[in-house]
């Protein structure tokens, strides 16, 4: 497909950087590619999404001697063009479309992939992160482990619609209904058993409310259609948590694939973290195979951190990797996420200061470790409440979001060890900057500040 060759100027103090760049123009259909004029007789063709013509893609490329290849995020039709282009030896980059309507200079007959190709000729454009294939492998399983957990959760709120409108206040009694007792007593229900004295009997006895309690929530009004309803929402619901440790088993089955490093001595055995360092706290352990996979991957533990447990850890690795030298510093990383300061400042004045807006699911992992911390004896916790008393929540949740991102990343980077000692600790330091500061305060002023000793 042959169009109209356009003489885009730009300044002449800026130099070609890559001089053997296309362009390409991501469609569900088709994929408009621009390359250097010079290198065919039609420098912009177009190629249809079906596979053998991803690969005559390719082929022309080479052909044209083209080295690397700038495409923009559409949808999810840019994946299957980029995983072929890349395996065939390009350096592909993908490029948010926001970062290239904000070059200015762009002609309406000038096409979008030949906008693209002279970009990344002046090395304006900068590609967007991508993990390697092991961890995109990874990151598709928990994704949709993720999603079998939001549908099986919506067949528990269906159950316990059902057992309200029969007036069954089970849940009032029993904090989790999905737990062994709350699944005994429905699933007797669904087979038929009515009797509050024979219901109770599957409760454990550990729960907190006593059994006259209990037998009172289980007497109401059974009919038939609820029954019905919640023997679907049940079976349902064992078919997800089916799926559920399916895709865990296609989990531990990748991380033991996974090349890793030392794990220093530590192993984990049930609830206990064991370790050649002295134990720090005691934190419950979800899946003891993936957590050894994890510290074997990474050679830290990253459940140490405060807000952090093996499953949100293991969602991190998938959305950023286990390699931070990608990302220059600490500074490069939070501003990537989205929970660095975005200064704008005119005339001298910061006119605002608030993060930017991206779409991160591991913004959101680390923003919902932060929330958890609101009721935490940890040092983390400590801060959280000191700057949600200074600043309110939403602001403390960025902040304290952002620290647990920098552990995160020196952690990984560095393999340093993180230690939480604890929110008394972070109270005697916030008191000593206090007093420190009080005094040099005084000091200023020709006053002398002692601090009386306790009786």
């Amino acid at each position: 497909m042959k169009k109209q060759n356009i003489k885009k100027s730009f300044p002449k103090n800026l130099s070609q950087l890559n001089l053997n760049a296309a362009g390409i123009d991501i469609g569900s259909s088709e994929h408009y590619v621009a390359v250097p004029e010079d290198r065919d007789d039609s420098p912009v063709r177009s190629f249809k999404s079906f596979t053998p013509d991803l690969y005559e893609l390719a082929s022309w490329l080479k052909c044209c001697k083209i080295d690397t290849v700038v495409m923009e995020s559409t949808s999810v039709y840019w994946i299957p063009l980029f995983q072929i282009l890349e395996s065939e030896g390009f350096e592909v980059l993908l490029v948010n479309a926001k970062s290239v309507k904000n070059v200015p200079g762009r002609k309406s007959d000038v096409n979008d992939c030949q906008w693209l190709q002279q970009l990344h000729t002046y090395g304006l454009l900068s590609g967007s992160f991508q993990p390697e294939n092991e961890i995109r492998e990874l990151r598709t399983y928990l994704r949709q482990k993720n999603t079998l957990i939001r549908y099986s959760s919506s067949h528990v709120q269906h159950i316990q619609k059902a057992l309200t409108l029969m007036n069954i206040k089970l849940h009032n009694v029993i904090s989790d209904v999905t737990g062994k007792s709350g699944m005994a007593i429905i699933r007797a229900i669904v087979k038929g058993e009515r009797d509050p004295e024979e219901l109770v009997k599957y409760c454990d006895e550990r729960l907190k409310n006593p059994k006259e309690v209990i037998k009172k929530s289980l007497i109401g009004n059974y009919t038939e259609d609820n029954i019905f309803l919640i023997k679907q929402a049940i079976d349902l619901y064992d078919y997800y948590e089916k799926k559920i440790l399916e895709c865990d088993t296609q989990i531990q089955i990748l991380l033991k694939n996974f090349g890793g490093k030392e794990p220093d001595g530590k192993k984990i055995e049930g609830d206990n973290i064991l370790s050649n360092e002295p134990k720090q706290r005691k934190k419950k352990i979800e899946s003891p195979e993936i957590q050894n996979e994890i510290i074997r991957l990474t050679g830290v533990d990253l459940t140490q951190i405060a807000g952090l447990n093996t499953s949100s850890a293991l969602s991190l690795l998938s959305e950023t990797g286990f390699d931070m030298n990608k990302w220059k510093s600490e500074k490069h990383f939070t501003n990537w996420l989205g929970l660095a300061p975005n200064n704008k400042i005119s005339g001298g004045k910061v006119l605002s200061c608030s993060t930017k807006k991206v779409k991160s699911r591991a913004n959101n992992i680390f923003r919902l470790a932060a929330y958890s911390l609101a009721h935490s004896n940890s040092y983390l916790g400590g801060v959280y409440k000191k700057l949600r008393f200074r600043l309110g929540p939403s602001k403390a949740n960025v902040a304290v979001a952002r620290k647990i991102a920098v552990i995160y990343y020196n952690m990984l980077k560095y393999g340093e060890e993180y230690f939480d000692y604890g929110c008394e600790y972070y109270e005697q330091k916030h008191k000593e900057k206090n007093i420190k500061h009080l005094q040099q305060k005084a000091k200023e002023f020709g006053f002398e500040l002692i601090v009386a000793q306790p009786s």
